[in-house]
């Protein structure tokens, strides 16, 4: 294959890819905004789905923020890519803060007297119900019994609190998200499409 890496990834080079790109992360955040800024889209459709995105980064869909970003942009008639481009806002670094606030802010609200655990508890926990589920899953084609009593205590220990609480934080984060870049990428395209008339009037100009 033409784009093939000629040196594979370890597994351990892998996790070091996550948590600090290679370039490293001011490299790979002004690569997503050229992208975005490129997009061919009217500002606020490219803005909607930067919404979108930002704003399912802070639930607790994991493995899904893709899928649910590119959802939700098309519900707002948002720019879809746009959408999963922002969804780099939940990262190996942003989800401890992501996770505890939301988890906190989610046992306050449905009124919870337990403490919100630590980001690496919130993650193990999320990465065994995933587990148990698929094996519950695939126990539906085997004679292995179904067992639903861990999940019941998950979906109301973590996962219920994390949706709760994610929602006011993210559409706080997504509204700053979308009024930030409204106005940059509006005075972005407004700049390409002056350089652009520029050289067409001096490709038309014979002299």
């Amino acid at each position: 294959m033409v784009f093939k890496r000629r040196d594979r990834l370890t597994w351990t080079g892998r996790l070091q890819a996550l948590v600090w790109p290679r370039g490293g992360w001011r490299r790979g955040l002004r690569y997503v905004w050229v992208r975005l800024t490129r997009l061919p889209d009217p500002p606020h459709r490219i803005a909607r789905g930067i919404w979108a995105g930002i704003f399912v980064s802070f639930t607790p869909l994991f493995g899904l923020h893709i899928l649910a970003g590119a959802i939700l942009a098309w519900i707002m008639r948002g720019n879809i890519l746009a959408s999963l481009l922002a969804t780099l806002v939940g990262n190996p670094l942003t989800f401890p803060l992501i996770a505890v606030t939301s988890m906190q802010l989610g046992h306050l609200l449905l009124g919870n007297a337990a403490e919100a655990p630590a980001a690496a508890h919130i993650l193990v926990a999320f990465a065994q119900a995933g587990g148990e589920f698929w094996a519950n899953v695939m126990a539906v084609f085997t004679t292995e019994p179904t067992r639903w009593s861990k999940l019941y205590g998950f979906y109301d220990g973590f996962f219920l609190p994390y949706l709760v609480g994610g929602i006011i934080p993210g559409v706080v984060a997504a509204t700053a998200g979308y009024f930030a870049s409204l106005p940059m990428i509006t005075a972005y395209q407004a700049l390409r499409d002056k350089r652009r008339q520029a050289r067409r009037e001096r490709a038309a100009d014979p002299r």
